[in-house]
């Protein structure tokens, strides 16, 4: 994900507890909709897509963050 910002990510996942925090639960998503979709977790009906839609705001987040380290 973003690697034309790879090593803003890595400085913000040191130095930003709210980025960290945002990327990891981004991640957390990630593999668990991988998860579900190749079924190895039951899930109820129309839970993976409140599950992506929140994946999407979390990268849409973590691209505003990585913008503003470039503009600053």
């Amino acid at each position: 994900m973003f690697p034309e910002f790879r090593d803003e990510i890595s400085r913000l996942k040191t130095d930003d507890a709210h980025f960290a925090r945002i990327f990891h639960r981004h991640n957390t998503l990630d593999q668990e909709i991988k998860n579900i979709e190749a079924g190895l977790l039951p899930v109820a009906h129309g839970v993976i897509e409140n599950l992506k839609k929140e994946k999407l705001h979390l990268k849409d987040e973590l691209y505003v963050i990585l913008r503003k380290t470039r503009e600053i």
